[in-house]
């Protein structure tokens, strides 16, 4: 019975050892995993695409007094369909949205009381305008049809994506260009990469010069598009060797 017991007692102390022994490697190898997991180089990478823009926003709107709603609601109708008659002469029936319209009661202010002056009636519609060279022509048309405001003059890209994806290329290679400069400053390789994030992009839209006048009846109205800027910004981390 005695020799029994020994035996039992040496076999749980070589099977505790064999487990501590098992535990330590573990332990051991966690450690060395987590060691290599951090051995990362972070950068971030930017770029810039120009392109010329191919595609225009113009925001147009007819606006009259009269001193009953009906009659400037009617007379507001009577502009926008002459000018949207005109603008189908020269864009698409899809290039063309109503953004707002509103008709509301004015007031003068006299020895403190509020006397009614008439009602405005306003109609702002968006057109987009697919030749950007055509610009100042639909411009011209609009006003010579009876719009009487133009604003928010905008550029922009008809393939804007692949404009994004190739800043975003772009930001990617200048994000692991820097992080191979930055391991071989320490005498390293890079392994590959473990995470690219992206900032989101920017979308600018470039305003004309003419954008905040009011346009001319002349003809040949004048617009300089100028350049569509693309930018993308990205946080690449890579494994170091």
């Amino acid at each position: 019975m005695l020799r029994l017991e020994k035996q039992m007692r040496v076999g749980l102390s070589t099977l505790l050892i064999a487990l501590l022994a098992v535990t330590a490697t573990q332990a051991q190898t966690a450690e060395e995993k987590a060691s290599h997991e951090k051995r990362v180089v972070v950068t971030r990478g930017q770029a810039t695409v120009r392109k010329p823009p191919d595609r225009a926003f113009l925001m147009l709107a007819t606006e009259v007094r009269a001193k009953q709603p009906a009659e400037a609601q009617q007379k507001n109708a009577q502009m926008m369909t002459a000018v949207q008659q005109r603008l189908a002469k020269l864009v698409p029936s899809d290039a063309v949205r109503t953004l707002a319209y509103f008709l509301q009661e004015e007031f003068d202010h006299v020895n403190d009381r509020r006397l009614s002056r008439g009602y405005r009636a306003s109609n702002t519609i968006e057109v987009r305008v697919d030749d950007i060279a055509r610009t100042g022509e639909v411009i011209d048309a609009a006003v010579g049809s009876g719009v009487t405001t133009v604003s928010n003059v905008r550029f922009d890209l008809k393939d804007r994506d692949g404009a994004e994806r190739e800043a975003l290329k772009q930001a990617v290679a200048d994000a692991w260009a820097r992080a191979e400069a930055a391991a071989a400053g320490a005498d390293l390789k890079l392994a590959g990469v473990a995470r690219i994030e992206e900032e989101g992009p920017v979308r600018p839209m470039p305003m004309a010069r003419m954008a905040m006048e009011m346009a001319s009846a002349q003809a040949d109205t004048p617009i300089t598009p100028g350049v569509i800027e693309i930018e993308a910004s990205v946080t690449l981390t890579a494994a170091i060797r």
